[in-house]
């Protein structure tokens, strides 16, 4: 079995950025339209939550997880 790993810290300029913003940033979207896709397809929680609205607001410290994969915007 697997022991989940912390969160990776990924910077931002500004608070609060929006979720399909911070998925690219973060590196687990590709674009736009992949960000769109895996959030209506239920793939992202913010903070253990499932998050489905592109324009969500995340704030420094919040945790959005995607394929087992978890970053927080610092």
């Amino acid at each position: 079995m697997r022991t989940p790993q912390p969160p990776q810290d990924v910077p931002i300029r500004e608070e609060p950025i929006r979720i399909g913003q911070f998925l690219k940033l973060a590196g687990l979207a590709e674009d736009g339209v992949h960000a769109r896709e895996i959030l209506e397809a239920g793939e992202v929680t913010v903070n253990g939550a499932p998050e489905h609205r592109r324009g969500a607001q995340l704030r420094r410290g919040d945790v959005v997880s995607v394929a087992g994969r978890s970053v927080r915007p610092v």
